[in-house]
């Protein structure tokens, strides 16, 4: 989950900066280049938290996978350790 943050971030960053080189070598007024620049940011701060929002549900969902896969294995432990026990247990009539 870490890598993908980085990830993410590192494709924000580039996004923005290359709307705002983009938008200051448009020929254009500063006040309408301003403007875009602010619509800009708007939208990748909107596509920032869509996704954000996205990775914590599939982290959630990833986190109760984990849970399930664990709580099998922890069954297959307990059963395995049962039949090693009566294994050790001496049999009865036995010399």
């Amino acid at each position: 989950m870490k890598n993908s943050g980085l990830f993410f971030g590192g494709l924000f960053a580039g996004a923005l900066m290359g709307a705002a080189t983009a938008l200051l070598f448009a020929p254009q007024n500063g006040a309408e280049t301003r403007k875009q620049l602010k619509e800009k940011l708007h939208e990748l701060e909107k596509e920032m938290n869509a996704t954000k929002e996205k990775m914590k549900v599939k982290g959630g969902e990833l986190k109760e996978e984990l849970k399930s896969k664990i709580h099998n294995i922890e069954g297959k432990i307990e059963k395995l350790l049962e039949e090693y026990k009566r294994t050790l247990e001496p049999t009865h009539g036995a010399n």
